[in-house]
């Protein structure tokens, strides 16, 4: 091997994980249980919507934008984390999932998912 090889500059890369703006988790949970209900600290209205949104701090606009379109109830909102829970009937989550990714998503240019349903 040439002399060169040896004596060649070593180059580092240092990588960083920056995360993005993301929505992770959309999920509409229709009919609950009255035990999930229970364990999860909502009344049973019909349906629970789940987000799980990064930075956290999008959780309390997905908050706004679904309490302002439909008539559902926000049950939890946690900034730190970006979990967001609420309540309400089946058509109602559902709108509100909608609305709070079209805030997210095409207002804010988050990263979307798709909206599940169980």
């Amino acid at each position: 091997m040439s002399e060169d090889f040896f004596q060649a500059e070593k180059k580092r890369f240092i990588q960083e994980f920056v995360p993005g703006k993301q929505v992770t988790i959309a999920h509409v949970i229709a009919n609950p249980n009255k035990d999930i209900c229970e364990r999860i600290g909502i009344d049973n209205k019909g349906a629970a919507g789940i987000m799980t949104i990064t930075p956290g701090e999008g959780a309390i606009i997905a908050a706004d934008a679904a309490s302002k379109s439909s008539n559902i109830k926000v049950e939890f909102v946690d900034r730190f984390t970006g979990a967001l829970v609420f309540s309400g009937d089946v058509a109602a989550v559902e709108s509100a999932l909608i609305n709070a990714m079209h805030a997210l998503c095409d207002t804010l240019g988050f990263d979307s998912t798709a909206i599940t349903r169980s």
